[in-house]
């Protein structure tokens, strides 16, 4: 284990006041955090400062946690300016993470990804309760620092998020099937029915919910996702390529009238979305892992990347009694279903864990 961190437990900074950010303040600051922020608006720092959503202007540099919530394209830098300006753990709330995981090898930065967001922009759509049982991607490196990763992972939990472990690579991958290639898809369908209601005037009008629910992420600001294309490109151009294969096949089955298929992936899809996970779990379906960590750097991180290896989804994580011996045991919360495959996995790289129902 790394030389536990002295910076106080109550302090975090957050620079970029937007819509996560601000959400990320206004959730400390209710549970009892002091808060540092910044942007590069004056107008956004003077409303946060108003309406108490931050205590102060600029970071602390013995801050627990600093938060970098800025666009993907930014990331990188602030990432290393924090750490050279702040002594505790850094982590960003960008959608791409390999690039800036690669860029930024110090031990206390922490790559993540909170799925969760608004319709609204800016300050303004802050929301105290955005990540209540949200997910909230964590990507640790064999090399991020034990004691940097638990500071981040308990904040996380403090605002109600449910953490996932993916390494950096494999989140940009599920990233782009399951949020970048929607948007994309969002936004083409848009342009679609716009350009037929120059010939069907009422069109637009005619839209029903359906299609409303389908294309309003559409309404994504274009900015940002100039930015997350040509960060996550290669994964993004993969899943384009698949989507496009599969309109093509379901074209091909509609011109052809085979209804016996047709039928076939419209029931696969039907199943496919009645089967995906709710954001609220039932107790009896997670287990309990109580993991020792050795004496050696990164042996934390390695629980998570173990984790994204096996399949197993880590629902919560947590290191307790890290000041004694400077050592600690690692506490996570896995799919009941999966935990003997989790345990077995551990034992074969010399980690000693206990395994016991959550209820």
């Amino acid at each position: 284990m790394t030389t536990p961190s002295t910076a106080p437990q109550n302090i975090a900074n957050v620079i970029g006041l937007g819509l996560v950010g601000g959400s990320i303040a206004l959730g400390l600051r209710q549970r009892g955090w002091r808060v540092h922020g910044e942007d590069l608006s004056e107008a956004t720092v003077s409303r946060a400062l108003q309406t108490s959503i931050i205590d102060r202007v600029g970071l602390a540099a013995d801050a627990a946690v600093t938060f970098v919530a800025v666009p993907v394209m930014a990331v990188a830098d602030q990432v290393k300016r924090a750490l050279s300006e702040t002594t505790g753990a850094v982590t960003d709330v960008g959608s791409v993470k390999t690039a800036v995981c690669a860029g930024c090898d110090d031990p206390r930065f922490i790559g993540g990804h909170p799925m969760a967001g608004s319709e609204l922009e800016g300050l303004e759509g802050a929301d105290v309760e955005m990540f209540n049982g949200a997910v909230w991607v964590l990507t640790p490196v064999a090399h991020s620092d034990d004691h940097a990763l638990a500071a981040v992972s308990g904040v996380v939990r403090q605002l109600g998020a449910e953490i996932v472990a993916l390494t950096p690579e494999k989140h940009d991958q599920v990233v782009a099937v399951i949020s970048h290639v929607p948007h994309l898809a969002a936004a083409t369908l848009m342009k679609l029915a716009s350009d037929r209601a120059d010939e069907h005037v009422a069109l637009l009008r005619l839209a029903a919910g359906g299609f409303r629910d389908m294309t309003r992420i559409a309404s994504g600001h274009p900015d940002i996702w100039l930015d997350i294309c040509a960060e996550n490109r290669p994964a993004i151009v993969t899943a384009l390529g698949g989507l496009i294969d599969r309109l093509s096949e379901i074209r091909d089955v509609v011109d052809e009238s085979d209804r016996l298929t047709l039928r076939s992936l419209l029931v696969s899809a039907r199943e496919a979305r009645t089967n995906l996970p709710g954001r609220v779990a039932h107790p009896e379906a997670f287990a309990e892992v109580r993991i020792p960590i050795p004496d050696r750097t990164g042996a934390a991180a390695e629980v998570f990347t173990l984790a994204a290896d096996l399949g197993v989804n880590i629902s919560n994580f947590e290191v307790v009694h890290l000041a004694e011996g400077n050592r600690g045991v690692a506490v996570v919360l896995v799919d009941s279903a999966a935990s003997e495959v989790f345990r077995g996995g551990l034992i074969a790289r010399g980690f000693k864990p206990a395994v016991s129902p959550l209820v």
